[in-house]
């Protein structure tokens, strides 16, 4: 297979933590990575909404995917993954708020699993070094 092809079937990936495993979502909807700063708390907002921030002068929301996911523990939550909603969401910027970020790889479409559930948040699961990376889909959790 030429290179050109080779790289045709590969995703650059995200990889962050939620509690204690790996997770990764297309480089492609990131905008930025972004600390932790002061949360506004939204009231009635749904439970996975933490809240708002100011980011560069947009109301930015921040999702938990803890929540959604039904991840238990607080964990440290340092990073604010913030995705590219342009042609989303009403153009609204939303950011996910992450235990740490780990890096961005590669991935061939070969090494990426079907998903074990059925689920539309769960692009696939990739197995590595005796370890599993779930690959997300971000636009299923709109704020």
């Amino acid at each position: 297979m030429s290179e050109v092809a080779s790289r045709a079937r590969m995703d650059q990936l995200l990889e962050f933590e939620l509690g204690a495993e790996s997770y990764a979502v297309d480089i492609a909807h990131v905008a930025e990575i972004v600390d932790v700063n002061d949360l506004t708390v939204v009231p009635n907002s749904p439970p996975h909404v933490e809240g708002v921030m100011d980011l560069r002068g947009k109301t930015t929301t921040i999702v938990d995917p803890k929540s959604v996911f039904g991840i238990g523990g607080d964990g440290d939550r340092k990073r604010i993954v913030v995705f590219d909603r342009g042609k989303t969401a009403g153009g609204k910027p939303v950011g996910w708020i992450v235990d740490e970020v780990d890096q961005v790889v590669e991935i061939d479409h070969e090494d990426v699993e079907a998903s074990p559930v059925d689920d539309d948040a769960i692009r696939g699961v990739i197995k590595r070094e005796g370890d599993f990376v779930i690959w997300v889909r971000p636009t299923v959790l709109d704020a």
